[in-house]
């Protein structure tokens, strides 16, 4: 990783990439910017490369948990470094990736995932780095993994169900529990 990297408190930089929407002939591609985030929570989940074995299978769960995300109001984006094209070919031949729900943002520039301080040192791809994003485009929750170990959609989701919150959470909390704000305010 870089020295310098976004982290929690942070400004999400601007970024504007060609991302794969689709796989129907003429509506495969379209430009995503941070402007897509103003105003929403938005979570974008980086992985190394396409055509690779650990990616598809954390792609695939946060695709079975979209919905999860859209009821959270939140913006769901995937990136790595790899084309657009080379996304589009991933998706037509994976099973698991035929219907995905989320744009797969291109970064074939590796521009942003260099000012994210999320490449790694020598074939420069992306660690499987995960932000949470608030609707004033400030980054609240960082999670990377190294390469060779999957992400937990379970525990983005349960973060970012804190986060919303806006109160104290305490350790292993879940939507539905007592906040550490709501146990205070009855003492």
């Amino acid at each position: 990783m870089n020295s310098q990297f976004v982290t929690v408190g942070m400004k999400f930089p601007d970024f504007n990439k060609k991302s794969v929407v689709s796989i129907e002939k003429g509506k495969e591609f379209q430009q995503i910017s941070n402007a897509d985030m103003n105003g929403k929570w938005a979570v974008m989940f980086w992985w190394p490369k396409d055509f690779t074995f650990v990616c598809p299978t954390e792609i695939a769960e946060f695709n079975n948990n979209f919905s999860n995300f859209q009821d959270r109001d939140t913006l769901l984006l995937g990136a790595s470094t790899d084309s657009e094209f080379v996304h589009a070919a991933w998706r037509r031949e994976h099973a698991d990736l035929r219907d995905l729900r989320f744009p797969m943002i291109a970064d074939t520039s590796k521009s942003l995932a260099e000012e994210l301080g999320i490449l790694t040192g020598g074939d420069k791809v992306a660690y499987r780095a995960t932000f949470i994003i608030d609707p004033e485009g400030i980054v609240r929750w960082v999670n990377i993994n190294d390469l060779s170990v999957g992400r937990n959609v379970a525990e983005v989701l349960r973060v970012l169900d804190a986060l919303q919150t806006d109160e104290l959470c305490p350790c292993n909390w879940t939507k539905g529990e007592e906040t550490l704000t709501q146990q205070l305010s009855k003492v």
